[in-house]
């Protein structure tokens, strides 16, 4: 007797599925690295924003010098959470500069308009404004030999609707990867340069002269975090050119395919914005996305970014 379709003994005829085989299933989802301890906040209230990355932090005013046990908090809550949220701080320029170097020396960049000091990088955008580094998932400065340790970012105006940040949680798009691709990049380097996330919107008038200033670098593909020890994906769309030894094509599908992993929402949190409203977060954890859907309408912020160490 023949089996039908539906009988015990049907063979489904087999089909290619085109695909990476990574966005189907259970994930990973794993805030805290092995071994870390889960304690108690004392000084202040953490309201978790999503699984592994991003939580409000309540009962604290910024504008304050922090006292050595409300730092050790902090850093703690850094750490574990890769982005802080902190509502209507409403911190001056001078403040904001003073909150971000407990974490050590302020990191100039000169690729980008400053406000009220060459520390402070300030965006104003709405109308004409140049529309940087918008609308892209990267992390700061990786063109750098030592790229920012993380960044403080307050908003100043923010437009009715719209204009929301999203960062993405690095550790866990590398924990979820599959082995082989782990095996591939484990011990891989891959090259940084500055010209293509700035070419958008920059021509090479403005461009050329800092080449000598900020030459190509070589980073980690997976690094590993000073502190914490977790494994991260190091590699962004903005700056990551190519994989170090690795034939161009072999290399740029290999980057497509850790380039999509900040796209994963598991591994994102998503940010509504308040003028006076404060971000804190940990830039060799995370990648980023300011999203633009404000056209027509103004926000302005200013940025203050830590320097960092070379990634291992």
């Amino acid at each position: 007797m023949t089996a039908t379709a539906t009988g015990p003994a049907a063979v489904l005829r087999p089909v290619h599925i085109p695909g990476d085989g990574l966005y189907e299933g259970p994930r990973t989802l794993r805030r805290l690295p092995d071994g870390w301890e889960e304690r108690p906040y004392d000084l202040f209230e953490v309201v978790p924003q999503a699984r592994t990355i991003g939580a409000e932090i309540r009962g604290v005013d910024l504008s304050q010098p922090l006292t050595p046990a409300l730092y050790e908090e902090l850093d703690r809550a850094l750490l574990e959470w890769k982005v802080l949220f902190f509502r209507s701080q409403h911190l001056t320029s001078a403040q904001q500069r003073a909150f971000a170097r407990n974490w050590g020396e302020l990191e100039t960049n000169p690729l980008l308009a400053t406000g009220s000091s060459e520390d402070v990088v300030r965006f104003d955008k709405g109308g004409d404004a140049v529309p940087t580094f918008e609308n892209v998932w990267h992390t700061d400065v990786t063109f750098r030999e030592r790229p920012a340790l993380g960044a403080v970012l307050q908003l100043r105006e923010v437009p009715p609707s719209g204009g929301d940040t999203m960062w993405a949680d690095m550790a866990a798009a590398y924990d979820n990867l599959p082995q082989d691709v782990k095996d591939r990049i484990d011990h891989a380097r891959a090259v940084h340069d500055f010209i293509p996330g700035f070419a958008r919107f920059y021509g090479p008038e403005r461009l050329a002269p800092f080449q000598d200033v900020f030459p190509p670098v070589e980073h980690p593909v997976v690094r590993t975090h000073p502190v914490t020890g977790r494994r991260m994906l190091f590699v962004n769309t903005s700056f990551t050119t190519h994989i170090v030894g690795m034939d161009r094509d072999e290399s740029d599908r290999l980057l497509r395919l850790l380039f999509q992993q900040a796209h994963v929402p598991e591994y994102q949190v998503r940010f509504r914005w308040q003028p006076g409203d404060i971000a804190f977060w940990d830039n060799r954890a995370t990648q980023h996305y300011a999203v633009n859907d404000y056209a027509g309408r103004r926000r302005v912020a200013e940025r203050v970014a830590i320097a960092g160490d070379r990634p291992r």
